[in-house]
């Protein structure tokens, strides 16, 4: 690896990390319920990287900051700091200048205490109303960080590129959970609340990660063990579905991941929490303790796969992440694939290929998406300074980029030849970040003294896949079809239907499939179909029951049929109406909206509350009310 490169500036943030950058932080919070904010101190120890630092910048977002003041334990006084708070980007938010007493030598460090507090515009957290939560006897609050909404949550320098430790305490009379080791209690037995008994909740990080995965949540939560390293923690009246759901699979993906990328866990425990439904997405891999959505509650472990995607981000993205956004593939593109190898070692070679299937039709409608932005539609983006990356979320990062992964794989010669590289690639740059250009290096670097191989990747057309647009990838790789061609089968008897009334369907024809096979059919169905004729529509539904599956993945496919035909408008609108998760809110309302955009919008005004602060950006935009 080249000595002298380092990845350029983060466009999407104000800080001066490459100057000076945070090594620690602790957080000091109380939590107030009753105005919905955060309010207390971070405490940044910081690092110089050259001489003469004479301030540091930090990335902020609509915090109100009280003072800033060196952090030191033996004084009893210590003097305002000169500061200055910028003016306010519409997406970066405000630079906060901290004036530094004297100036810093390239090595020493300095310790800032900020004390400050969140705002109502915050656009990390998410407070609920005790009618928002499953037992409906306590508020609930939980933020999410990614892309860059840490910033909102406390001044940091808000980019991959730095990566910290972190020590947290929090005040509150409700459980708290950090993304980090339970310090105290030590206990994870639920007790008694009482409104008027705050406690302390403390909390340690020990392995550097992002500011994006510094996470909290708290609210009525209590845990059950589902292993030696492994627990879940939930709401008490969802508690006992969460653990049935989980307890059989999550150490067994844990162990299956080390087994592939032949890097032990690095983390210590790893336990889930499953979140109210105003969550926006499927999961997030916060360290130590991954938020999901209830909507994997099946009752039939069906989509449990979702957490063996968020176990792979304990080694793709926390460990060896992106260091800029425009990199963000090399976050979900490996966590994508690693998590089809974990199936693969634990079901068949077919389902791992049945899950490139699924994955490449998300991929297809991405594409499409971005047709008139077609710099979205590449795998590595170059981001102008202050452009928003949440704009830009979408399946790209993670199918694109896990098909490229797979097309190398091929490439240089299959799984026994890419994984050995795969977990020399860990281990290189493991707890750091790294770019597309770091990432190529060394990639060839791995090969350099096997001629034959560096020979074929040398045919790859790098600028094809890395910065291609269109809506077909470079080259498509080979699917083991045979999980699908049932479900295939299917749709091209239901699409010959629209043309022969005298096929006849029954409920016996998906009686023998899995959940992902009848996604899979109604995807095919969506493709194929431009619109059904609405009494089709309504035999599909009286023989498979599409609108009153438990399974919100089918629920998310059967609507993208039915709505297209204007069937089932209101028993869509009625359903996204508590889905807060993005994946299922925004391709619903926007098909709601071709059909009924009355609907559509009353729909969404009505409980725009309800969604979290980033969704609900995302969903105004959707719906032409932004």
């Amino acid at each position: 690896m080249s000595k002298s490169y380092a990845p350029p500036q983060d466009p999407a943030s104000q800080s001066n990390y490459r100057s000076i950058s945070i090594l620690h932080a602790h957080l000091d919070w109380n939590i107030h319920w009753d105005l919905k904010t955060i309010s207390g101190s971070v405490s940044h120890t910081l690092q110089a990287h050259e001489d003469g630092v004479s301030e540091v910048i930090l990335d902020t977002s609509f915090l109100s900051i009280k003072q800033v003041s060196i952090f030191d334990p033996k004084a009893t006084h210590s003097d305002p700091l000169k500061i200055h708070l910028g003016e306010r980007h519409p997406v970066l938010g405000s630079a906060l200048t901290i004036t530094l007493p004297r100036t810093l030598a390239n090595g020493q460090q300095v310790t800032l205490k900020i004390e400050y507090s969140t705002t109502a515009d915050c656009t990390a957290l998410g407070w609920l109303e005790p009618s928002q939560t499953a037992s409906g006897n306590h508020p609930f609050l939980y933020s999410q960080c990614q892309a860059i909404h840490a910033r909102s949550l406390l001044p940091v320098q808000d980019t991959p590129s730095v990566k910290l430790t972190y020590t947290a305490v929090a005040h509150s009379y409700l459980p708290v959970l950090f993304s980090g080791r339970k310090a105290a209690p030590s206990s994870n037995v639920d007790s008694s609340i009482k409104k008027d008994e705050l406690k302390e909740w403390k909390f340690e990080q020990p392995v550097k990660i992002p500011s994006y995965l510094i996470a909290i949540a708290a609210g009525e939560l209590v845990y059950r063990e589902m292993g030696h390293r492994t627990g879940v923690w939930a709401d008490p009246a969802t508690i006992d579905m969460a653990y049935e759901e989980f307890a059989s699979s999550t150490e067994r993906f844990v162990a299956t991941a080390e087994k592939i990328v032949g890097v032990d866990y690095d983390w210590g425990s790893y336990d889930v929490l499953v979140l109210p439904p105003s969550f926006p997405y499927g999961g997030m891999e916060n360290s130590n303790l991954t938020f999901l959505t209830p909507s994997l509650l099946t009752g039939d472990k069906s989509l449990v796969d979702v957490v063996a995607h968020e176990i792979s981000h304990s080694w793709f993205g926390n460990n060896v992440g992106c260091a800029n956004w425009g990199s963000f593939w090399l976050n979900e593109g490996w966590t994508t694939y690693l998590e089809r190898l974990i199936l693969r070692e634990i079901h068949s070679d077919a389902e791992r290929y049945f899950s490139y299937i699924i994955g490449r039709k998300a991929l297809g409608d991405a594409l499409q998406e971005f047709k008139d932005q077609p710099k979205f539609q590449q795998l590595e983006i170059q981001y102008e300074f202050g452009e928003d990356p949440d704009l830009a979320f979408s399946s790209v990062p993670y199918d694109k980029g896990a098909n490229f992964l797979l097309y190398l794989e091929g490439v240089v010669g299959g799984l026994g030849i890419f994984l050995p590289y795969a977990s020399d690639y860990v281990k290189t740059f493991k707890g750091k970040s790294l770019d597309t250009v770091m990432w190529k290096e060394h990639l060839f670097n791995y090969f350099d003294n096997q001629p034959e191989v560096i020979s074929k990747l040398e045919t790859v057309d790098w600028e094809a896949w890395l910065h291609g647009h269109g809506l077909e990838l470079p080259v498509q790789p080979k699917y083991d079809t045979s999980l699908a061609d049932d479900a295939y089968a299917l749709a091209k008897k239901w699409n010959q239907a629209r043309y022969d009334a005298s096929i006849k369907f029954d409920p016996e024809d998906i009686k023998e499939f899995s959940s992902n096979q009848i996604v899979v059919f109604l995807e095919k169905l969506d493709e194929e179909v431009d619109c059904f004729e609405k009494t089709l529509v309504e035999t599909m539904n009286k023989n498979y029951r599409f609108n009153e599956t438990n399974n919100q993945e089918i629920r998310l496919r059967w609507y993208s049929v039915s709505l297209k035909s204007g069937c089932y408008c209101q028993d869509a609108a009625t359903w996204v109406s508590n889905k807060g998760r993005m994946k299922f809110a925004r391709p619903v309302y926007r098909a709601l909206f071709k059909v009924e955009p009355e609907l559509a919008r009353k729909t969404f005004e009505d409980n725009s509350d309800f969604y979290h602060p980033i969704c609900r950006a995302l969903l105004s935009k959707d719906l032409g009310l932004s």
